[in-house]
C-alpha cells in the first residue's frame, strides 16, 4: 500500500555512491553505451561490491527496525541507467537486504531535478557535475569521494550510525567563510563572529539533513527513557576549524533551530583527522576539499561544493 513520502526522512543515492562501479564506468568510458549495456546484461547476477556510502546507507535504513510503527526513514535510488541496465543494481540491493524499493531511472539524463518530488533531504553521488548542479538549484547534495583506505569496511555487528559535519558552508551558510576569505585575517573573522554572536546563521545546504537527524535523536531519547538499556543507534558530531570566541555563534545557531550535536569540536585549525580517527564516522561532510584530502585513511568522505570556499580563484 502506498504511503505519503512527504512524511518520510528521505535520502537519495546514486548507484555510484552505493556500489563500487569502477569496472562498469571503465567499460562505458572506453567502449560506449552499447557495450556497457551488454556488459551489464552479461553480469546481471554478479553482485556489485559495496561502495563508499554503503555503510552509511545500511545503518540509516536500520533505523526503521528500531521504530517499526513509524518507519521514519527511506532511501531512494537515483540512477542515470535505464531500467534495463539498472537491473544489476536492483539485484545487488536485494542481495544485501537493503530496504530500497523506490527508484528513478532517467536513461542518461541527470537525476537531480527529481529530488524534490521524492522529498529528498540529501543526494549522494560520485558524479561531480550532478552534485554541483543540484546545489546550484538549492537541492542538498554531496560528492562521495573515492576511498583511499578501507572505507568500505562495514562490521555487521556495529549498528550505530555515526555522522560528522563541518559547520560553515555545510550546516550553516558561508557568511563567516566569506568574511575570512575577503580579509584573509583570522582576527577579522573572530571580530565579525563575536559581533554577531547572538545572531543565528542562515541555513546551509545540509541544514535540513542535520535537523532531521536531530529529530531522530529525539525519538531515540524518548525510547531510552522508556527502556534505559536500549542501544544508541545514532550519534552526530560537528567538527569545525573554529575556536573561541567564534564558537559562540555556532551554539546560538543550533539553539535557535532547536537542535544539538552529541559531540562538538572547535579545533582552531587543528587537523580534523585527529578527531575523526576517534569518532570514526560512517560519513563526514565538509565543503573544503583540502580538509577532506588531508584526513585520508578509512573515513568515508563527502565534499559539499558550496559557497565561497568552492569558487575559482580570482584572476
Amino acid at each position: 500500500m502506498a504511503y505519503d513520502i512527504a512524511q518520510k526522512f528521505v535520502i537519495g543515492i546514486a548507484s555510484s555512491a552505493l556500489f563500487d562501479l569502477t569496472e562498469s564506468h571503465r567499460i562505458y568510458a572506453e567502449q560506449g553505451q552499447e557495450e556497457y549495456r551488454k556488459y551489464q546484461e552479461r553480469n546481471i547476477d554478479a553482485i556489485l561490491g559495496r561502495g563508499v556510502a554503503f555503510p552509511f546507507i545500511r545503518r540509516f535504513l536500520n533505523i526503521n527496525a528500531h521504530f517499526p510503527a513509524l518507519a521514519p526513514v527511506e532511501v531512494v535510488l537515483f540512477s542515470r541507467n535505464s531500467p534495463e541496465t539498472g537491473l544489476r543494481v536492483m539485484r545487488s540491493i536485494q542481495h544485501y537486504g537493503l530496504d530500497i524499493s523506490r527508484a528513478a531511472f532517467v536513461t542518461g539524463k541527470p537525476p537531480y531535478p527529481y529530488l524534490p518530488a521524492f522529498n529528498a533531504s540529501l543526494f549522494l553521488s560520485a558524479n561531480e557535475d550532478d552534485v554541483r548542479k543540484a546545489l546550484s538549484c538549492k537541492y542538498p547534495a554531496g560528492l562521495v569521494l573515492p576511498s583511499t583506505g578501507s572505507a568500505n569496511d562495514d562490521a555487521e555487528e556495529d549498528e550505530e550510525l555515526r555522522v560528522a559535519f563541518d559547520f560553515d558552508g555545510v550546516i550553516a551558510d558561508d557568511e563567516a567563510e566569506t568574511v575570512f576569505k575577503r580579509h584573509n585575517d583570522v582576527d577579522e573573522f573572530h571580530a565579525h563572529e563575536t559581533m554577531h554572536a547572538a545572531t543565528a546563521h542562515q541555513p546551509g545546504p545540509l541544514a535540513d539533513l542535520f535537523q532531521k537527524l536531530a529529530a531522530l535523536q529525539k525519538l531515540q531519547q524518548e525510547a531510552q527513557r522508556g527502556d534505559p538499556g536500549s542501544a544508541k543507534i545514532l550519534r552526530i558530531a560537528i567538527i569545525t576549524a573554529r575556536s573561541a570566541p567564534s564558537h559562540e555563534r555556532v551554539v546560538t545557531t543550533l539553539k535557535s533551530w532547536g537542535v544539538a550535536a552529541d559531540e562538538t569540536f572547535f579545533l582552531g585549525g587543528m587537523d580534523k583527522a585527529r578527531v575523526l580517527a576517534v569518532f570514526k564516522p560512517h560519513i563526514f561532510f565538509d565543503d573544503q576539499l583540502s580538509h577532506l584530502q588531508s584526513t585520508g585513511g578509512a573515513i568515508p568522505m563527502v565534499h559539499v561544493p558550496f559557497g565561497i570556499a568552492n569558487l575559482p580563484p580570482a584572476i
